[in-house]
């Protein structure tokens, strides 16, 4: 066993991260410094700041990271458009850099020589936190008990925090079925029914949204501003990055925007089944597509579209602190400059329609886009020869008897 003189959890206060509190207090003999981050889960943390004190912690951070998480980390990912294996909004993915940003943060306040995280050895989240950790102090070390601990399951947990006389309900409140993880993004399912790809997901299992089917009759408008690639402003009225995603979540959750079930390619190597609920999420890739749609150039629109699968798959693998994609985030926000105007959404039953798109940086021209007369705007003999050019290499094919017929 290395030598460990401190120690600094990511810590939630629940049963997992409270064994693990105990557990290296006595394995490791070492000090705890708890950090619990206030991401926008929708669950109380201070709590946290008592069950730790409670193991006799003396080093405890709660920290409010709502804002500093959509600025820096949702936001910029929206900007690349980014979707995991064609429809995975990365609600997860994109909260652990944070999460390993501040530990390592922590760490070099306090004196801590480690770090330690919850994450089970079957999932993605123990190489985004360990990449993120490592990236950030490169002689850190990681301390991941699931790793290291014969604790494999919920009852040897319960034993254990029974035995060493941890506070945690035993026989208290109906526990989900569902391992469950939130974030003012998103919200996640996985296990129970859900480990049987054929079985429909249970409807009480959502929390943010109402069904399509139960959405109101009625469609909802609404109106985003953007400014450089990112919404300012909800309807007219500026708002801060965060309040835009709860407002969002709010209005799409309300229309029953933003449920999906898939069967994702963990990193790890399994195919894992989840359900996810991002309502703001589902909103803002339709509108940010909307508003590049009139303002990013062509080629620079289908580059982007070309880069973002890389982009999404450095997200999901844990390598936001790499250098490829600091490089690719510079590319995709030199693009958003032009990125600004205003997008206007119908909302109903779970559909988001672009009804509306202006800017006063547009590259939309109706002069030449229009089916009516453009007063020579557009000259149609021109197509002719750049047809013919392009058509130069498969003609000269087909005369050689090269023919695909």
């Amino acid at each position: 066993m290395a030598d460990v003189n401190k120690v600094v959890l990511a810590y939630s206060g629940g049963l997992d991260t409270s064994v693990i509190l105990k557990w290296l207090q006595d394995t490791y003999n070492c000090e705890v410094v708890t950090f619990t981050a206030d991401l926008g889960q929708g669950e109380e943390v201070e709590p946290a700041r008592a069950k730790a004190q409670a193991m006799g912690v003396k080093e405890i951070y709660i920290d409010d990271l709502r804002e500093e998480f959509v600025r820096d980390f949702v936001f910029p990912m929206f900007r690349a458009n980014t979707v995991y294996e064609g429809e995975y909004l990365l609600g997860t993915s994109i909260a652990r850099p944070l999460i390993a940003k501040r530990l390592i943060e922590i760490a070099n306040e306090t004196g801590a020589d480690a770090i330690s995280h919850g994450a089970t050895g079957k999932g993605n989240d123990q190489v985004r936190f360990e990449l993120g950790a490592y990236a950030l102090k490169p002689g850190v070390k990681v301390i991941a008990p699931w790793r290291e601990w014969d604790l494999l399951s919920r009852e040897k947990l319960m034993d254990y925090a029974e035995k060493h006389g941890i506070p945690i309900e035993r026989h208290g409140k109906k526990k989900s079925p569902y391992s469950m993880d939130a974030n003012l993004l998103h919200i996640s399912y996985e296990g129970g029914v859900l480990e049987d790809t054929w079985t429909e997901h249970e409807e009480d299992m959502w929390r943010w949204s109402v069904s399509p089917e139960n959405a109101p009759d009625q469609a909802t408008y609404i109106e985003l501003t953007y400014l450089n690639g990112d919404i300012v402003a909800i309807d007219g009225v500026e708002k801060s990055p965060a309040t835009v995603l709860a407002d969002l979540n709010r209005i799409g959750g309300a229309n029953g925007i933003g449920r999906l079930d898939i069967v994702e390619n963990r990193y790890v190597g399994m195919k894992s089944r989840g359900c996810y609920e991002t309502p703001g999420g589902t909103i803002m890739l339709r509108a940010h597509r909307a508003i590049e749609s009139i303002t990013l150039d062509r080629e620079v629109a289908h580059l982007k579209d070309e880069l973002m699968p890389k982009y999404a798959s450095l997200i999901y693998t844990g390598y936001w602190w790499s250098p490829e994609r600091v490089m690719l985030q510079q590319m995709i926000d030199a693009s958003q400059v032009n990125v600004n105007g205003v997008v206007r959404l119908k909302l109903y039953k779970g559909n988001v329609t672009v009804v509306g798109r202006k800017s006063d940086d547009s590259l939309f021209d109706a002069n030449i886009a229009t089916f009516e007369e453009d007063g020579g705007a557009y000259n149609q003999a021109d197509a002719a020869g750049f047809i013919k050019l392009n058509a130069l290499r498969m003609r000269i094919a087909a005369n050689k008897g090269r023919s695909l017929l």
